[in-house]
């Protein structure tokens, strides 16, 4: 249960912020949402923002959701897994993939299932994830990769924020939608 409760919308929240989360959201909102609307300050601007890294990134929406994935299974936060694997799924990821993130050590060197753009943008999430910093070796393989410097700072972005997001999840222990109301996951990637 979360720490604070949310309601379906808090009774703080303008009508038109209501309106753009769920217009950005296909008309529904998620326990996500209905925390942020705690705070319509902040709401507001976690919605234009995500929305921006979701939607308007010249960056692969693969490779996006691939780091987003990784994200979460190296901080443990299954509400950002459960609504990102499907997503990674529709861009083209495997559920084989989705597997070997759960084993991300051994998965990283095998030459399958990831090739060699992907296995960078592993490595630079795990550093940026676990040690904050990241080698010149692991930026470099990067820029290697995606050779093009705004897809680079894109998915370092896409990092950042998403290490933001779960940390918010798991700060205030937002517990995922109920099944009903979620894409579902390939059964073999269940959690």
């Amino acid at each position: 249960m979360s720490r604070i409760p949310h309601a379906a919308p808090a009774p703080e929240a303008p009508r038109e912020l209501v309106d753009a989360i769920l217009a950005r959201r296909g008309g529904r909102l998620l326990n996500l949402d209905r925390m942020l609307l705690r705070s319509p300050a902040f709401a507001r601007g976690w919605n234009a923002f995500l929305g921006e890294v979701r939607n308007n990134l010249a960056l692969s929406p693969k490779l996006r959701e691939l780091a987003i994935c990784l994200v979460a299974v190296l901080n443990g936060a299954d509400y950002e897994y459960l609504h990102h694997a499907p997503e990674f799924v529709r861009a083209g990821g495997t559920a084989l993939q989705l597997a070997a993130l759960r084993d991300i050590e051994r998965g990283i060197v095998e030459p399958a299932p990831f090739d060699a753009c992907e296995r960078a943008v592993i490595r630079l999430t795990l550093e940026m994830t676990r040690d904050v910093r990241t080698s010149d070796a692991t930026f470099a393989a990067a820029v290697d990769a995606l050779g093009n410097h705004q897809h680079v700072v894109e998915l370092v972005g896409v990092i950042a924020t998403y290490n933001m997001v779960s940390r918010f999840l798991l700060a205030l222990q937002i517990e995922p939608e109920t099944a009903a109301s979620r894409t579902p996951l390939p059964e073999e990637v269940q959690p």
